[in-house]
């Protein structure tokens, strides 16, 4: 294990367009897979249209339909939010009991030491149950993200290897991300995942990666330069899209 506590090497996450753009329903982007690769190797975002949920993990963009589907996204398809970063992880534990959700962020903060950076985290294991939800492709005119998420099936997947993925964000990106917990999962064979709900790990490995500087990317579409940014009710609106009700 090594002790992330004080910023060390610098390191970039590249982020395409902003949350609070997402909720207002800007669900078209400019880049494409393949360009976003050229950011990084391991990071989450969505599709055009919002066309299911997206996770990188070593350089492979993998597209997470509704119902849990896996399949490889193509390098043409394009995103109207992403995130993404060179994964090296600084910090390292083995996860050797069973641990809740709540568990592995006691873990995390008690290893990171401090609440002020976004560290990108990957947990790989056998998971006694991930809860999941997906999103769908989308028509114009677009709902705003509560509308559509509001009703949006939870799917299961128990006792499995595979892998949690994404980035905890500070508060004060509220907006800009995901504050807290935005986490995606790929199962061992590539065959089942989604946006991650909830999760009860049995034993595996958790490496984190201290993240210093953002590149943020807005887009230079209409619908981003019309959009609503700053909702009075922001905070709820993305409380209401990240968990189930």
């Amino acid at each position: 294990m090594v002790d992330g506590g004080q910023p060390g090497r610098r390191h970039t996450v590249f982020q395409t367009s902003l949350m609070s753009a997402l909720l207002d329903g800007v669900y078209d982007g400019e880049l494409t897979v393949g360009e976003l690769l050229r950011h990084g190797d391991f990071g989450l975002g969505t599709f055009n249209a919002l066309d299911g949920e997206m996770i990188i993990l070593d350089s492979v963009c993998y597209q997470l339909h509704g119902g849990g589907a896996v399949s490889i996204a193509a390098p043409d398809q394009r995103t109207p939010f992403a995130v993404v970063a060179p994964f090296v992880p600084s910090i390292s534990t083995k996860l050797t009991r069973h641990s809740t959700r709540e568990d592995v962020a006691d873990i995390v903060s008690a290893l990171t030491g401090s609440d002020n950076y976004l560290y990108a985290i990957q947990i790989t294991g056998r998971f006694d149950w991930v809860r999941t939800r997906t999103v769908v492709r989308q028509r114009k005119p677009y709902p705003p993200l509560k509308a559509v998420t509001r009703n949006e099936p939870v799917v299961q997947f128990d006792d499995l290897d595979g892998v949690i993925a994404g980035f905890r964000t500070p508060l004060y990106e509220q907006g800009i991300g995901v504050p807290g917990g935005h986490v995606h999962f790929l199962d061992e064979k590539h065959e089942r995942g989604g946006h991650v709900l909830d999760y009860a790990i049995a034993r595996g490995n958790l490496e984190v990666c201290l993240e210093t500087d953002l590149h943020l990317a807005l887009p230079l579409t209409e619908a981003f330069r019309s959009a609503h940014l700053t909702p009075d009710d922001l905070a709820d609106q993305v409380q209401q899209t990240e968990s189930h009700r």
